[in-house]
Order: structure tokens, then sequence, then C-alpha cells
């Protein structure tokens, strides 16, 4: 499974949270990672990582995608568009895995495949803003 695969993955199980209890999301990451049948192990532990990573970011991800995007704060924007937006922000600050471009690139993919018709001109400005005031 290639990473941009991983990370498609990674999203739509971190869509999952804005719908579903906290207590009831072991059961349908179970239930996900069931339905994803071309997944090795290290596929399955990957995307649990990453998952688990950006979850344990997501006040201090929030944090910064208010300070960057005036005038669209977290609880006004498309949940599709957030939850690219939180992924994109771990990986840029907490993955040393993923170089910086390579995390906005990606996730100005995912919002042309998932999101509305500015979605990826959203997801770029906003990551693009929060790069900068990390620099």
């Amino acid at each position: 499974m290639t990473r941009s695969e991983l990370r498609e993955h990674v999203f739509k199980m971190l869509f999952q949270i804005e719908f579903n209890d906290e207590a009831e999301m072991p059961e349908h990451l179970q239930y996900y990672f069931e339905s994803i049948g071309n997944a090795s192990t290290k596929n399955k532990n990957d995307i649990q990582k990453k998952y688990e990573g950006v979850i344990s970011h997501v006040e201090e991800i929030d944090r910064l995608l208010n300070t960057a995007s005036k005038g669209w704060k977290t609880a006004r924007m498309n949940k599709v568009d957030l939850t690219i937006l939180r992924l994109a922000v771990y990986e840029m600050k907490w993955d040393d895995e993923v170089p910086e471009g390579v995390a906005i690139n990606e996730a100005v993919e995912l919002a042309k495949r998932f999101g509305g018709d500015s979605s990826s001109s959203f997801v770029n400005g906003v990551l693009g803003k929060v790069a900068k005031q990390e620099s």
C-alpha cells in the first residue's frame, strides 16, 4: 500500500470522529480495518499510529488552524476540509517522516478528491499560512 493510500485511510478514519462518540470509535475502527482487505498488519499499524497521533494533538492542531484561518474557525469549517487540515498539520508538525511540502501537496490532493469545488484552494491557503507561522 502506498503512503498516499495509507493517508487516505487515516483521513477516512479521522472523518468518523466528527459523527461518532469517542467511546464508539474502537468498534468503528475495528470494522473499518476489517473492510480494507488489502492492508497488511504493518499497514494497519501505520494507519492506527497516525490516526492516534492526530487524535492526541487535535486541540493543538485546532488552535493552529484557528490562528491561520482568519474568519474560518474550525467550528465553521466543512468537516471534510477540517479533517484534511488536521491530518496535514499533524504531518507538518509531528511526523518527521513527511516533509512539509509533501504534507501540503497530499492534503490538496485529498481535498480535490473528497472536498467541494473550492476545498483544494482553501486547504492550500490555510496550510500555507500554518507553514509561515511556524517558520
